[in-house]
């Protein structure tokens, strides 16, 4: 416990309450516990009992009271649904009829067809699930080897993160307190970015081994007139995109109610496909269960914040990062370093919510456009999801398809974390691919 420790200086008590929640989670502590316990006793350290308990009473209600998260159930929904109701196995149909003749054209095809449902889920493990049934067994009955069918799948689940609607976009909207409008317009065109460096990569990779990726024989690949008929299907999934990204771009609504039309399409699509009353209750359930889980994350995390805000650390690490003498390119590369490593032992959303408090004023005192770096970091996480020993996309394929060894889907994606770097550096380079579209809506 910190009380009696005889550390009386604010920072110096903050810096120990960083390490203690270091020394947690390596032990396997989860973070919401981690957070809230180590911000509880630090509060206390730092401002007494009484005051600490006013502090901490009042997280749960402020945090679930804020508008702009209500936004992350209905994206989270429509992603439930539009698997129930069978669209994402017709997204995927689509894909590979209209892609399958490419080198690798069935990687390729799942990579788009991921692209596709994470912009109507938003979550990417639940994108990672939803293709290790239906993606996997078909590359593996063409040949493909087992680690680029993993690796693809777990690497193209990651895109939910991006391309909106995205529920860690939206959290570090509301961390930041940025536009949550904007920011899931950002991650549109990085998104697809992503998605064209991703099927470069496998087309690589299926020219260099073909063995391991054999083309789809020339007698298999459909017609014009069947590939033209796979498209209706996706028309549910397109309305959604489409009003979700108009509404917020036109400004005619909110990206919650944009949110809340989207799920009533998805919703009422299930419903006229004959989509029973169980796949719709278990979706609200997914929802639920999922949504929670988040919201509590927030509110541990949100106490150990409040931590960090009486301690004065983020002040005081703004300042050392400006002092330091090199271009500020050269500290954002360090900050995105520090990000991979602690990525490596943390999921993505705890990780952005305990840095970012402390990180963030330093990035926009360097004079960095908040956009974005939100984008930046986001797909960081983006990495972390399939890097060892978290990588919880690699964990859920592995879980789906336990003819798949775990190692095997990590060395799958080794590839596609080279292609993350590519997609990282070249959006360092080019950040109006970023800017553009939120630029545009102003």
């Amino acid at each position: 416990m910190l009380i009696g420790l005889g550390f009386q200086h604010p920072l110096a008590v903050g810096l120990i309450g960083v390490a203690l929640l270091i020394f947690l989670v390596a032990l396997g502590v989860r973070v919401v516990f981690a957070a809230a316990l180590v911000g509880l006793l630090g509060l206390v350290e730092l401002i007494g009992w009484g005051p600490a308990a006013g502090v901490i009473g009042i997280v749960p209600h402020a945090k679930s009271s804020t508008y702009a998260l209500s936004v992350l159930p209905m994206f989270i929904f429509i992603g439930f649904v539009a698997f129930h109701a069978g669209m994402t196995s017709q997204l995927f149909s689509a894909a590979r009829k209209w892609l399958g003749w490419l080198p690798g054209g069935l990687a390729v095809a799942t990579v788009f067809a991921t692209a596709g449902f994470a912009a109507v889920s938003g979550a990417s493990t639940a994108t990672s699930a939803v293709f290790a049934r239906t993606a996997i067994p078909e590359m593996l009955e063409h040949g493909y080897s087992k680690r680029l069918a993993a690796g693809v799948v777990a690497a193209g689940g990651t895109l939910a993160t991006l391309i909106p609607p995205s529920a860690i976009l939206v959290i570090y909207a509301i961390i930041v307190e940025e536009s949550v409008g904007r920011l899931l317009l950002a991650g549109f065109l990085p998104g697809l970015v992503s998605a064209l460096v991703y099927a470069g990569i496998i087309i690589i990779w299926a020219m260099l081994k073909p063995e391991q990726a054999p083309s789809v024989p020339v007698e298999e690949r459909p017609g014009w007139g069947e590939r033209i008929a796979a498209l209706p299907p996706l028309l549910p999934i397109m309305a959604v995109v489409f009003i979700i990204v108009s509404a917020i771009y036109q400004g005619w609504a909110t990206p919650t109610e944009a949110g809340s039309l989207g799920a009533g399409i998805i919703f009422a699509v299930a419903l006229l496909r004959g989509t029973g009353i169980k796949p719709i209750v278990d979706s609200l359930m997914e929802t639920a269960k999922l949504t929670v889980m988040i919201f509590s994350l927030i509110w541990g995390v949100t106490i150990f914040v409040r931590f960090l805000g009486f301690s004065g650390l983020a002040e005081a690490f703004t300042q050392l990062v400006v002092s330091i003498d090199a271009p500020p390119m050269v500290i954002i590369v360090c900050i995105l370093l520090a990000y991979a490593v602690l990525g490596m032992f943390m999921d993505a959303i705890g990780m952005l919510l305990l840095t970012l408090p402390v990180v963030y004023p330093a990035v926009i005192a360097l004079g960095f456009d908040s956009i974005w770096f939100g984008i930046i970091v986001v797909k960081m996480a983006e990495i972390c999801l399939v890097t060892p020993p978290i990588g919880l996309n690699c964990f859920v394929v592995a879980a789906v398809r336990p003819d798949i060894s775990l190692p095997d889907v990590f060395r799958g994606v080794t590839w596609f974390f080279v292609a993350d770097v590519i997609t990282i550096i070249v959006l360092l380079i080019f950040p109006e691919i970023v800017t553009w579209l939120p630029d545009m809506m102003n």
